[in-house]
């Protein structure tokens, strides 16, 4: 029988699962979660019980870690992973509490409600606020995931046109949502009448909706964050608030919570504020508890689809028999999401032989891939679940013999009939980018790429090195590819710095060059 530890305060429903034992003992002190820990197989914990290193060594038969909720700050999965202890999460359980607080906040805004209210109870009452409907307007969705797609649901409920802006993404979401799709950021920006932001806080994510961005939004905008702290810029919210341009905002999360006494935003004007709580009703409470417990029974069963955070390693003689390509496969997976995110298939071609079954790099294409466009972490476990939700085919082909190396992967991207490929090989150890769309390159798949397309002609490239040159940016690799002489050519070149936006505009506007990207492996 399965013995399962619930040390936190949560509701987990009824217990009485047969086959398995269940303790619920909430707020366990420390040491009697030490002492006890022997016992059991599974342990489910809340936010205030940190599972680290002395508490792994302390369960001897741990199998898995349950976290209620998505946040898993407080548990050590690097040492969880060394120890074979699946970790596992409930990030979906609040979706529709989350979906519900933005668009309540959609709402108090264009009513001036928290305003209205602070008035009266300061005694004045004052019936000259005019607001805004939500009937028939635009309301514009960045990051078409789970909750994204509720709040598309709900506001046409409400009556509003729906456009959401989510490049990582196939066009299938955007049908079920009944969402028009914006082929970019600027885009959506310029046609909205409210904007509510739903993706994950990553690198690309921090402070994508900045002064810049509030400034393309028609005049009388309204802007809710629901979502992260920071993907809307918070002085830039605050500066947009204080001039007038938006007509009013929402704001349920901070970058540091509780935000400082003196934060511009606690003194901008029209602006509805709540204390990051969209999982708090008591339907996402209940459904967290059940659903991590029943996620925890499954994966004591066997059944680990659903919620894995972190992978045990592959065994050691898989991995040595395969070498970089594990590697190699989450950058190829890595750079494709960047050169055709949103793609509705990926195939995965293995060239020539390999030492072992090389079916686990296509699990690592998927975790590239997939890499900072979910609140899940995608891993070796939960990789091909992601996919199968967000509508991503997944395809594997062998082919005999390779054409320049022993063994080579090839990995296409389709959305449509937009296709791209990337393919690379490893020399020792070390992965090598060996192929961008259908040029061959040799170059390190490491750092920042700059992926160029031009005609074969002389000067080209000391163009561009005489432009990178200007910025300071130093060239640390270069390969060049074309179709033939005269004629097709691609170069990439692997680069020192990053360069900014406008300097990356500056390159794409000289006059040998077609197009150029940027990718970050």
């Amino acid at each position: 029988m399965h013995r399962v530890l619930i040390c936190d305060e949560m509701n987990p429903g009824p217990l009485d699962y047969p086959g398995f034992h269940i303790d619920y003992i909430p707020n366990m002190p420390r040491e009697d979660v030490l002492a006890r820990l022997p016992e059991y197989d599974a342990l489910i914990t809340r936010s205030r019980t940190r599972v680290d290193l002395e508490l792994l060594e302390a369960g001897p038969r741990l199998r898995v870690i349950g976290r209620g909720g998505v946040g898993v700050d407080n548990i050590d999965l690097e040492a969880a992973s060394r120890r074979g202890v699946l970790v596992l999460n409930a990030p979906e359980s609040n979706n529709v509490s989350a979906a519900e607080l933005a668009i309540a906040h959609l709402l108090a805004a264009a009513r001036g409600l928290t305003r209205s209210d602070a008035k009266t109870r300061a005694g004045v009452w004052d019936r000259k606020y005019l607001g805004i409907e939500l009937k028939d307007k635009t309301l514009g969705i960045v990051g078409l995931g789970r909750i994204g797609s509720i709040v598309a649901n709900r506001a046409q409920g409400l009556r509003m046109n729906v456009v959401a802006f989510d490049p990582y993404v196939p066009e299938s979401n955007f049908e079920r949502a009944g969402a028009r799709r914006a082929a970019t950021l600027e885009e959506l920006l310029t046609q909205v009448d409210f904007l509510t932001v739903h993706t994950p806080l990553t690198e690309e994510t921090d402070g994508m909706i900045g002064a810049r961005e509030l400034a393309l939004l028609k005049k009388g905008a309204i802007v809710v964050n629901a979502a992260r702290g920071n993907i809307v810029d918070e002085r830039a919210l605050a500066g947009a608030l204080e001039s007038g341009h938006l007509f009013a905002a929402g704001i349920d999360v901070f970058r540091d919570e509780p935000p400082a006494p003196d934060h511009p935003l606690l003194k901008a004007p029209n602006l509805n504020i709540t204390a990051h709580l969209g999982a708090n009703t008591f339907e996402a409470q209940e459904r967290v508890g059940a659903e991590i417990v029943g996620r925890v029974l499954a994966a004591l069963e066997g059944d680990v689809s659903r919620g894995a955070v972190n992978a045990p390693a592959l065994d050691a003689k898989t991995r040595e028999l395969l070498g970089g390509y594990l590697e190699l496969g989450q950058k190829l997976g890595k750079i494709l999401g960047q050169l055709l995110p949103g793609a509705d298939e990926l195939e995965v071609e293995f060239h020539g032989s390999f030492a072992a079954d090389p079916s686990p790099v296509v699990t690592q294409v998927l975790v590239g891939y997939l890499s900072g466009v979910t609140e899940e972490t995608p891993n070796v476990i939960n990789a091909r679940a992601i996919a199968k939700e967000r509508g991503l085919k997944v395809a594997t082909r062998e082919v005999e013999e390779a054409e320049d190396y022993q063994s080579e992967v090839r990995v296409v991207a389709r959305q449509g009939q937009r296709t791209r490929t990337v393919g690379g090989t490893v020399f020792g150890r070390l992965p090598r980018l060996t192929r961008l769309r259908n040029y061959r390159v040799e170059v390190a798949p490491e750092g920042y790429i700059l992926i160029v397309s031009n005609q074969d002609r002389p000067g080209a490239v000391a163009k561009l090195s005489t432009l990178l040159g200007n910025y300071s940016i130093n060239i640390a690799g270069m390969s060049l590819g074309r179709a033939e002489k005269g004629g097709q050519a691609l170069f990439a070149l692997t680069l020192d710095d990053k360069p900014t936006p406008e300097q990356l505009e500056q390159i794409r506007a000289l006059d040998v060059i077609e197009s150029a990207y940027l990718v970050e492996v």
